[in-house]
């Protein structure tokens, strides 16, 4: 088999995303489903900076007492005015009893939670649109009053 290249990460941006108090939606056939309001927040990228607008909304399913399927969908305003469209999936796994806080909305060592998310952005400006093709992943942690996260692009 021919030599394939072995991925590198290169660091994208550093996300701080506030949030807004769950919506419980429900003990669903999938599980309990809940949507997090967003309602802001800041990034910092290697050369630039964004915010986070307020509007979006993490979607999120708890599939067991172990597990949460994350669907966050957000838009991003940079320094220099261009608007970024993000989506980010994300699976979170931790020991029953943490889970049980996180849902609670308690704080949490985030050592103890699994939390890795593939961003993908859509934009309609010129000079960013080379984020469109490319492939983001991510680490986060979830504090009872925001989201941080670290994302990398794979090169």
């Amino acid at each position: 088999m021919q030599d394939l290249p072995t991925p590198e990460l290169r660091l994208f941006a550093d996300l701080s995303v506030q949030v807004a108090a769950p919506m419980e939606v429900g003990h669903t056939v999938h599980g309990l489903r809940r949507v997090i309001p967003i309602l802001g927040g800041t990034v910092q990228g290697q050369s630039w900076t964004a915010r986070v607008l307020p509007g979006g909304a993490d979607f999120q399913l708890i599939v067991n007492s172990r597990m949460a399927e994350l669907d966050a969908r957000y838009v991003i305003e940079t320094d220099g005015g261009d608007l970024i469209y993000v989506t980010n999936r994300a699976v979170r796994t931790a020991s029953p009893e943490v889970t049980a806080k996180l849902v609670r909305g308690e704080v949490v060592d985030p050592k103890d939670v699994y939390f890795r998310c593939s961003p993908s952005f859509e934009t309609a400006s010129k000079a960013l649109g080379w984020i469109s093709e490319r492939f983001f992943i991510g680490t986060g942690a979830r504090h009872p009053d925001k989201v941080v996260m670290r994302f990398f692009e794979v090169i």
